[in-house]
């Protein structure tokens, strides 16, 4: 689903983001990606999702070599990844429906479809009591599966989460990663950054460690 093969990335008069990293990720898998802060974890997703561009190497996504593609056509590779940002980049004047919509309407789709596809997305995330509110009255756990529920609306292939517990208390924390695996279970491959090591290993996922731009670790589910 996603490949990496000996990428770079370096900015302007800077040591190396990334460092020959070659990765890859299958359809369906629920990878956790961790490192300190500082070591690449946000780079590589934007690589992903093509905010940032490699200054090395290729990157596969379902098997089309995102380096090649045209700005004009960026927009359908856009449209496969859901992104749950660390800032979450929400209108905080509008309603939890009105956010989560927003994908759809950009779309162009129907009011019914979009109005049947909110509701059973914020079903999804347990937000549903919270569809009328205003995002600004609602608590930062509701704030973040409003992220969420907005990041998968679209039925994405792949969904990515930068640090997506990392203003939340372990509770709140654990209820968001147990929402990330239900969207993971249908179908969905799933990727989360966080330096929460207590976090991974309650969870038995694949773990990938980043260290000043290097990949260091990739295995399968263990206390690291």
């Amino acid at each position: 689903m996603i490949q990496f093969f000996h990428v770079y990335k370096q900015y302007f008069r800077s040591n190396e983001a990334l460092s020959d990293i070659n990765l890859s990720v299958e359809r369906g898998e629920f990878i956790f990606l961790t490192g300190a802060s500082g070591a690449g974890k946000s780079t590589l997703l934007k690589l992903i999702y093509k905010e940032e561009e490699p200054s090395k190497g290729q990157i596969l996504i379902d098997s089309i070599n995102s380096t090649l593609i045209p700005p004009g056509k960026l927009y359908k590779l856009r449209r496969q990844i859901g992104i749950v940002f660390q800032d979450f980049k929400l209108m905080m004047n509008r309603t939890v429906h009105e956010n989560v919509a927003i994908p759809l309407l950009v779309r162009g789709e129907k009011k019914a479809a979009v109005e049947k596809k909110v509701n059973s997305t914020l079903a999804l995330v347990g937000l549903s009591h919270r569809k009328r509110y205003l995002t600004s009255h609602i608590s930062g756990g509701e704030q973040q599966r409003v992220a969420i529920a907005r990041a998968v609306i679209g039925n994405p292939k792949i969904l990515i989460a930068d640090e997506p517990t990392g203003n939340l208390d372990t509770e709140l924390s654990i209820e968001i990663i147990r929402i990330l695996e239900k969207i993971n279970a249908s179908g969905i491959t799933t990727i989360i950054a966080t330096h929460d090591m207590n976090l991974i290993n309650l969870f038995p996922k694949r773990i990938i460690k980043l260290d000043k731009g290097q990949l260091v670790l990739d295995k399968a589910s263990e206390a690291i």
